[in-house]
């Protein structure tokens, strides 16, 4: 199932380095006290007592403790949680080490985006799929958060292009089909090439110096490049140097297309080896190339090209999906139609 999948991706991410999820911070964190004795055997550990303890949703912390009984650490508890198992225990850590005290907040933010970066990966993981109609109501008991948090949420992935409204008004995100997907390209190829011309002038060289030497590494080890890498990447250009021309109005025009960069996050992850090389890192490089030699015009009709080639690319990635995974339900979300 994708959900199985997705929990493995996110430990082999950890271990890689990149920025693990919340429950997997949670789970790292009570998984080193455990094995330390910080927290004793026998221990009760309930869903909500973790989620506040972690300035988290229930969600998450749900997650955590069951990565905790699937490692051995826990067991379920007679009536309600977990209790600590009697494990080997590690030698505490010396002054020196970095803090894992459970008493730090994984994630000092408002109660809407304790739960955003997981409610936006569900939905985007699935709108390969089918478009989905989205249940505000539902979403705010899933999580265990009020209608006012949800409706936060609700506004932000309006906000980023992965959620719209129908003609009656409910919320939908909309099938990365092929159709849908050559019109956000299309947008892209017409509005992204303007924003670069007028980040030219306002872009530091150190950043540009920055993106090529990421983009050169990146090419020289392309046959062991990861997912989250090449999402940072795309971001770079897209987001980080695109965010320099300086017109707000453009810049949000820019927004919706670019839920395609939310949808690709997912896609790189699970279609690493689609080509045996990533075929958008040259063309990365080509761009930021011509900005640093002040073709900014070169540049711009560089990447309008890039984004009308990637439109097959992001096609062929979505049927992958397809064809190789199979979504579980969530509560909050109603499938609307075939992707």
């Amino acid at each position: 199932m994708l959900g199985d999948a997705m929990t493995q991706g996110s430990r082999d991410r950890s271990a890689t380095g990149t920025v693990p999820r919340l429950y997997q911070r949670a789970f790292e964190i009570l998984a080193g006290q455990i094995e330390r004795g910080s927290i004793r055997t026998g221990t009760r550990l309930l869903e909500s007592a973790v989620a506040e303890q972690f300035g988290i949703s229930r969600a998450p912390a749900r997650q955590a403790l069951a990565e905790l009984e699937r490692s051995g650490l826990v067991v379920r508890a007679a009536g309600r949680g977990y209790t600590v198992c009697d494990v080997p225990r590690a030698p505490a850590a010396d002054a020196s080490g970095i803090a894992t005290d459970a008493s730090v907040p994984l994630q000092s933010a408002a109660s809407w985006e304790r739960i955003y970066q997981e409610a936006e990966e569900e939905i985007v993981a699935r709108i390969a799929f089918a478009a989905w109609r989205v249940n505000e109501a539902k979403l705010a008991r899933h999580y265990h958060v009020s209608r006012t948090v949800a409706r936060d949420v609700v506004a932000r992935l309006q906000q980023r292009g992965v959620i719209r409204k129908d003609d009656s008004s409910r919320w939908y995100a909309p099938a990365l089909t092929p159709e849908h997907i050559g019109e956000l390209y299309e947008l892209r190829s017409l509005l992204e090439p303007v924003a670069l011309a007028k980040a030219a002038a306002a872009v530091p060289a150190v950043f540009l110096d920055g993106m090529q030497e990421h983009l050169r590494d990146a090419i020289a080890n392309a046959r062991d490049i990861g997912g989250p890498t090449l999402d940072r990447l795309e971001q770079e250009l897209h987001v980080g140097l695109l965010g320099h021309c300086g017109n707000r109005t453009l810049l949000q025009a820019i927004a919706q297309p670019q839920s395609l960069l939310i949808a690709h996050r997912f896609l790189y992850r699970w279609t690493i080896r689609l080509f045996e090389t990533e075929p958008f890192l040259p063309e990365h490089l080509e761009i930021v190339e011509r900005m640093q030699a002040g073709r900014v015009a070169d540049a711009a009709a560089e990447l309008g090209q890039h984004l009308r080639v990637s439109r097959d690319r992001a096609v062929a990635r979505v049927d992958v999906i397809l064809r190789e995974f199979n979504p579980d339900d969530l509560p909050y979300l109603e499938r609307l139609g075939a992707g």
